[in-house]
């Protein structure tokens, strides 16, 4: 890449002619045609050559050296939108630094995702159905409030792909502000909230919550709110009457997962080893015939090499579902191996991974893992099995994965195969 990409970038951002500083490199005299553009980059502290007093004109840069311009030429307000695209990567690894100069450069940004997802069951445990096909479309806000705060906001399209009625709904899913305060890490409002390690052992879902987080090597998190309704799953349907009786309704149905919630997580890394803990107080929880339940969990992983193992432990104070009567275990764990990992930026990038689950209904509230079956299971004790996946990318922003998994119910001897996949489009 030569400097004449600069000085491109330069006379794009109206540098012309100006009366400035000498120009402090040798190798540029007076008379050269770019010289007052060069003059006003370096009186900027956009360029600084090579430290020779030479611009180095003719030589060829770097991938980083350029991205380090990109980013200088950001933090002063200039519009190099297209060359931030370019250099999207470079920038990134430059870390903290360039997220500041980011901040400045514009007030509002825009990302937008679409996710193809198809799965394929066994016996259609989940909703009588023996296959499912979605397209969700997610766009985001991001708005700089100051150089502390910022908001973001989360619009959501999802089309059911297996019928031919257009079947759609679009919904506002987030909205919430993340600052400091002080020495405080703080987030406010509704936002996908993931609890019990993973991808969300315990809970993956909406929460309408403040969520407080302190320290740095040792972290400490707090957080207090509700659970968002989830309007699409059929097993929130129960309500206490008038003598304090569980009873089923199937006209008038919320969605409802659970009530309030507070939380508090505690951890940090002794180096390659991670280790954490929290304590998990639900209200109300729908698939437990409203009974309150508290969750404890102690989690760890390592890390060697381009391998990740982890383990965590899950412990429920809820033995019985009410509605039915049926006896639940109180304890559960997940283990999970897992080697690199799809990286958007990288072509040709992968990971292979493996969990096996043991969860009984009270130790989770929502899972997230991306097949249906483990809460379409929480109405029949919970569930067991395990689940293997691939993720690769195709091409930049372009990530696919594959995911087989095999698991059982506790109390009802029903089972289910399932091949779930995704290819998603960030952009």
């Amino acid at each position: 890449m030569k400097k004449s990409l600069v000085l491109a970038m330069a006379m794009a951002l109206g540098v012309t002619a100006s009366a400035y500083a000498a120009n402090p490199f040798s190798d540029v005299p007076a008379g050269h045609w770019a010289y007052d553009s060069i003059n006003k980059l370096a009186a900027a502290g956009i360029v600084d050559g090579y430290g020779d007093s030479t611009f180095g004109g003719d030589r060829l840069m770097t991938r980083y050296e350029m991205a380090q311009i990109v980013a200088k030429a950001m933090a002063k307000g200039a519009n190099v939108d297209r060359l931030a695209a370019e250099f999207a990567d470079e920038l990134d690894s430059l870390g903290v630094r360039v997220a500041a100069l980011e901040k400045k450069s514009d007030n509002v940004k825009i990302n937008a995702q679409i996710r193809a997802m198809y799965q394929s069951y066994d016996k259609g445990t989940w909703k009588g159905t023996n296959h499912t096909s979605t397209l969700r479309s997610r766009i985001w806000l991001n708005g700089q409030i100051n150089e502390d705060w910022k908001y973001v906001g989360m619009i959501q399209n999802q089309q059911d792909l297996i019928n031919d009625s257009g079947d759609e709904k679009t919904e506002f899913q987030r909205a919430f502000v993340t600052g400091r305060i002080g020495g405080v890490k703080v987030e406010a409002g509704r936002n996908n909230t993931a609890l019990g390690g993973g991808v969300g052992n315990i809970l993956s879902h909406r929460t309408d919550a403040v969520k407080l987080g302190f320290g740095k090597d040792i972290k400490l998190g707090l957080q207090y709110g509700k659970v968002a309704n989830a309007t699409e799953v059929g097993y929130g349907d129960y309500y206490l009457n008038d003598d304090d009786e569980i009873v089923r309704d199937l006209k008038d149905n919320d969605g409802s997962l659970a009530g309030k919630y507070w939380a508090a997580t505690l951890g940090g890394n002794i180096g390659k080893l991670g280790l954490n803990a929290g304590y998990y107080d639900f209200k109300d929880v729908a698939n437990l015939g409203l009974q309150d339940d508290s969750i404890w969990s102690l989690g760890a992983d390592y890390t060697f090499g381009d391998f990740k193992l982890d383990a965590t432990y899950l412990r429920s104070d809820v033995d019985k579902q009410k509605v039915g009567g049926a006896k639940i275990d109180k304890d559960g764990y997940v283990i999970g191996l897992a080697y690199q990992g799809a990286k958007a930026a990288k072509v040709g990038s992968y990971g292979v991974y493996a969990k096996y689950y043991d969860q009984p209904a009270g130790t989770y509230i929502h899972h997230g893992m991306n097949t249906d079956l483990a809460n379409d299971f929480r109405k029949d004790g919970g569930f067991d099995g395990y689940m293997i996946g691939v993720n690769y990318t195709f091409a930049k922003n372009i990530v696919g994965a594959v995911e087989y998994s095999d698991f059982d119910s506790k109390n009802n001897n029903k089972d289910d195969k399932t091949i779930w996949s995704e290819v998603i489009f960030t952009f």
